[in-house]
């Protein structure tokens, strides 16, 4: 499992997704998030605009990512 270190409180799951280089773009996060393609914690999630934070999981295409809150 890859784990995303973010510095804020909460990522947003298209920003999160390309951060991870599960897709190429924005444009492309959306259509997969919008079909049905992504799950957070266990769960579709159709809102790329989805927050998540420390300890969320979200799974796209066999792929899972844990966020990880980054200490400062």
């Amino acid at each position: 499992m890859l784990k995303l270190k973010i510095r804020d409180d909460f990522i947003k799951l298209g920003q999160a997704m390309k951060l991870a280089d599960l897709v190429d773009s924005g444009v492309e996060a959306k259509l997969v998030i919008q079909d049905g393609q992504v799950s957070v914690n266990g769960e579709i999630e159709y809102q790329r605009g989805k927050k998540l934070q420390d300890g969320d999981i979200f799974e796209f295409d066999g792929s899972q990512v844990q966020i990880v809150a980054q200490k400062i």
